[in-house]
């Protein structure tokens, strides 16, 4: 299985929720990097590690897929609404 036909596969509902619990991080820490006013060094520090951890956390848990063989209930597969 190559990378295009994984990420395209169904990622289970913990998964998910982590993805999206790392988009928030990369995108709060990504704001603060990229604030117009001075910040002190250790704000920007733990900002660039936010950044970081969520673009990771994000990309390990978009990568992760439901086995074929493993039999999922059809409710399981569907997205968040």
């Amino acid at each position: 299985m190559n990378i295009v036909d994984r990420y395209k596969k169904p990622t289970p509902k913990f998964f998910r929720t982590l993805r999206n619990i790392g988009i928030a991080l990369a995108t709060a820490g990504g704001a603060i990097i990229a604030a117009p006013i001075s910040l002190p060094a250790l704000v920007v520090t733990v900002a660039t590690y936010m950044t970081v951890a969520g673009t990771v956390a994000t990309a390990v848990s978009q990568a992760v897929t439901i086995n074929d063989e493993t039999e999922i209930p059809k409710s399981h597969l569907k997205d968040d609404k």
